[in-house]
């Protein structure tokens, strides 16, 4: 084959395998596109390793309710460790730890405890915003019964879009972040008295819906699965 020929040939190869590999990114459900998320912090100590750390706030800025942290722990020893804080440095406020339903605070050996979720075990930051702002690299410390203290600052982001499920369980409701609350009404009438006056009476009823905190095992997802590209630990 001539030179000419043998460029011509591999010119073409590399047009088809560009529109191959473009077509894959783009096409399906599943297309690369489509699995574009954020970053989330990741580190690794010892046998601990930490992924997909995050500080998730209420998804009203107004509101006051509380923040959590989430995050996946991993326990990559032979020798269970149990997780004994998590402290944001920088702040005076403290984290309260409650473990899954019937569970406990342990990373068992070479598995995992997830942080954040329905049916999970919480961190809970009863400051909410008055300890962390939304887009801040907070430094968070998990303390360890063997690997001690590991520390990163995870992204500070509201409750919305890829986060909407691992945020905080007790959010305000409308009435308390100075909204009415829905289905609330009001009505007034006068009725005639027995000697001819008038007795105002008013009634006002309103519901609210708020979250209820759940824990369980931790085997869920979290916003590891959806914001990684990677999983370990297992």
């Amino acid at each position: 084959m001539s030179s000419s020929l043998r460029r011509g040939a591999l010119a073409a190869s590399a047009i088809a395998f560009s529109i191959a590999s473009l077509a894959a990114c783009g096409a399906g459900n599943d297309s690369q596109t489509l699995q574009i998320k954020p970053d989330n912090a990741a580190t690794t100590v010892g046998d601990i390793k930490i992924q997909n750390a995050m500080v998730i706030t209420q998804p009203d800025p107004k509101a006051t309710g509380p923040a959590v942290v989430s995050a996946r722990l991993f326990n990559q020893g032979a020798t269970d460790q149990t997780l004994q804080s998590v402290t944001l440095p920088g702040t005076s406020d403290t984290v309260k730890l409650t473990p899954a339903k019937g569970q406990s605070l342990t990373v068992p050996a070479h598995g995992s405890l997830m942080l954040g979720g329905p049916g999970n075990a919480s961190a809970e930051i009863p400051g909410g915003r008055g300890s962390v702002q939304d887009g801040n690299a907070q430094p968070i410390t998990f303390t360890f019964s063997k690997a001690g203290a590991v520390s990163l600052r995870a992204f500070v982001v509201p409750a919305t879009s890829y986060f909407d499920k691992w945020g905080p369980s007790q959010i305000p409701s409308p009435a308390a972040t100075g909204s009415p609350a829905a289905g609330a009404t009001a009505s007034g009438s006068a009725k005639p008295g027995a000697h001819g006056s008038a007795n105002p009476s008013a009634t006002a009823s309103g519901s609210a819906t708020t979250g209820t905190a759940t824990t369980g095992t931790g085997t869920g997802v979290s916003p590891s699965d959806s914001s990684s590209q990677s999983a370990a630990g297992h």
